[in-house]
């Protein structure tokens, strides 16, 4: 007696069949890649291999690599990977759905790693809902093997979605890992300064990359859906560059954090005080030098406002009062600038 997943399957290749006429040119053929056998059924691997040099906007990858990883897991707030650079896996997922679930599938896992001197990125495609054994097969020994993993919100979204497939299809779950989610730095250096920390906003702004004809990641599952019921493919080769280009920001993320943790000399006023605010939990001498140096390089409005009332309310803190008094007479000097008006710096200033 069939199961009713089994009648599922046979009603949905029913609906997708094509209607006699010419061989339509394979999926792996539209999206440059091959099948791959891998015990669980077959799974269709797109692979791409890109140069350590290759500039991703104007951040080449090289940089991720030498990355003081324990260093910016701490500031981060997350488990430092096991390893270095070379053992990282940078991973992003396309999903049925946005809301998470059980119901919600990864169609397309990426998953880049370092090969010497490349760059590979492969990525893990559901041609049908049932071939999801082989990605889970095809992905365990990817993750089994990584010394820590990257992402971009991957702890809210991506791994607990990952985790919850491989349970469903009772496997183990091999994501274990030292884990740095960029996100959360991110919201730390940047959310003063920019509209917002979206992937796609941190790429404009921080590493210089404009995507072209890229497509919404909220169209990207009735694409899906599209493929599934039409089984015309050529639409998702956006999809898959849309997931490459995911992968490849997560490396030059990464490179630029590291840069900017080791070369303060390189950033400009507003990402000085935002590395203040990332260093300030860790290492309270560095993060007052970056809000320091921030003020040095121009820093204006209401970050500059800021970063006057933090150092005051530090120096007031060790009793440096001429130094308090100092940056509330600034801040309170500035208020008339801002579009609205803060009383703290003339309390402060009253009860000396």
């Amino acid at each position: 007696m069939q199961s009713l997943d089994d009648l599922r399957r046979v009603i949905r290749r029913i609906e997708t069949r094509r209607p006699p006429g010419a061989a339509a040119r394979p999926v792996e053929a539209i999206l440059g890649g091959e099948i791959q056998d891998t015990g669980a059924g077959p799974l269709l691997v797109v692979r791409r291999e890109y140069p350590l040099a290759h500039a991703h906007g104007r951040a080449p990858l090289a940089p991720a690599f030498a990355a003081p990883l324990p260093l910016l897991a701490a500031l981060a707030r997350a488990e430092a990977p096991a390893t270095d650079g070379r053992g990282l896996l940078f991973l992003d997922t396309e999903t049925t759905g946005l809301a998470g679930g059980t119901g919600t599938y990864a169609f397309l896992v990426g998953a880049g790693w370092r090969e010497a001197d490349r760059f590979v990125v492969a990525q893990y495609f559901l041609r049908d809902l049932d071939e999801e054994p082989a990605l889970l097969a095809a992905l365990a020994p990817v993750l089994e093997r990584a010394g820590g993993l990257v992402t971009f919100n991957g702890t809210g979204f991506d791994l607990p979605l990952l985790e919850t497939r491989f349970v469903l299809a009772r496997r183990r779950w091999p994501g274990l890992l030292p884990h740095l989610d960029l996100l959360r730095p991110a919201r730390r250096v940047f959310a003063p300064s920019l509209a917002d920390c979206r992937l796609a906003t941190l790429e404009r702004e921080v590493i210089g990359l404009e995507r072209d004809d890229d497509v919404p990641g909220a169209l990207i599952p009735s694409l899906y859906f599209d493929f599934l019921r039409t089984r015309r493919a050529a639409p998702l080769a956006r999809v898959f560059e849309h997931n490459r280009q995911d992968v490849l920001s997560l490396v030059a993320l990464l490179g630029w954090f590291g840069r900017a943790l080791e070369h303060h000399e390189e950033l400009g006023a507003a990402e000085l005080a935002g590395l203040g605010r990332l260093w300030e939990p860790v290492d309270l001498a560095r993060g007052l030098g970056c809000y320091r140096g921030a003020l040095a390089a121009g820093l204006a409005g209401d970050a500059a406002h800021g970063v006057r009332l933090r150092l005051a309310a530090w120096e007031k803190r060790r009793r440096a009062w001429d130094e308090a008094h100092a940056l509330w007479t600034d801040a309170a000097r500035h208020d008339e600038r801002r579009a609205g008006f803060d009383p703290r710096p003339w309390e402060e200033l009253a009860k000396l």
